[in-house]
């Protein structure tokens, strides 16, 4: 049973932190903004997507992945289990809820080259080239988190640049209420950016992860990746993730 333990007012943000023996939440305007287990790594929510989406690359497993929005490396920690051998690189503005991951969530344990700035800005400068590229940059209001300025399409060609060849980007979204409108901008950001767009889903999750590339693999290369996971319940999880090709942009 999880019981609130305390809250960090960081610079960004207001973080309850809801612990139990084995787990631990930090929870963020009222939603799970990052997730720790000691021995499962899937949720059923936004960030098997992510992880999953990062293995639908053609050339193969990635090698180097940058993450835009570290948070409590929820994802991260289920690709590291997934790609031991992987260049991890993150970038996040907020220094105080690394950490608190680092504290209560084993972040410090994952291999992962942090970068405290943001994200964009960093991204604006980089020299860097990463076979995936992902972006979970969520900021906290009041009552809801909300997507930055130019998030949806003035940043996807920084981005872009930052590939690799046969490279990546993703995308996490909220399709809840409130969140549509940007849901289809990004949408028609990734459409006219790429060649290809598959959306990656959970049944249980209000998010969808949103794969661009020259080409983006389907749902059956997902399927040999089951049984790297030794939990009954990950494995589980995993058989639900759900890949969908989005319509390229017709041709005016």
């Amino acid at each position: 049973m999880l019981r609130r333990t305390g809250t960090v007012l960081t610079s960004y943000q207001r973080v309850a932190i809801w612990k139990s023996p084995q787990s631990c939440e930090f929870r963020v305007a009222g939603a799970i903004h990052a997730w720790w287990h000691a021995w499962n790594l899937l949720t059923g929510l936004a960030w098997d997507n992510l992880a999953a989406a990062a293995l639908l690359r053609p050339a193969g497993p990635p090698k180097s992945v940058l993450m835009l929005g570290l948070a409590g490396g929820t994802a991260m920690r289920t690709l590291r289990h997934l790609l031991p051998d992987c260049r991890f690189v993150a970038v996040d503005i907020d220094a105080e809820i690394v950490e608190l991951a680092k504290e209560h969530m084993h972040l410090g344990n994952l291999g992962i080259e942090i970068h405290i700035a943001d994200a964009y800005q960093w991204c604006a400068t980089c020299t860097e080239r990463f076979d995936v590229v992902i972006d979970d940059i969520y900021l906290a209001g009041k009552e809801d988190v909300f997507r930055p300025d130019g998030a949806d399409g003035g940043q996807l060609a920084i981005l872009k640049r930052l590939l690799k060849p046969g490279g990546l980007v993703l995308a996490n979204l909220v399709n809840g209420a409130g969140h549509r409108a940007v849901q289809m901008r990004t949408r028609a950001a990734f459409r006219a950016a790429f060649p290809m767009v598959r959306s990656v889903t959970t049944p249980a999750s209000m998010n969808e992860t949103l794969a661009g590339g020259d080409a983006v693999l389907a749902r059956s290369a997902l399927n040999p990746w089951a049984e790297s996971f030794p939990q009954p319940a990950d494995r589980e999880l995993w058989k639900l993730l759900r890949v969908r090709i989005l319509p390229a942009v017709r041709a005016r």
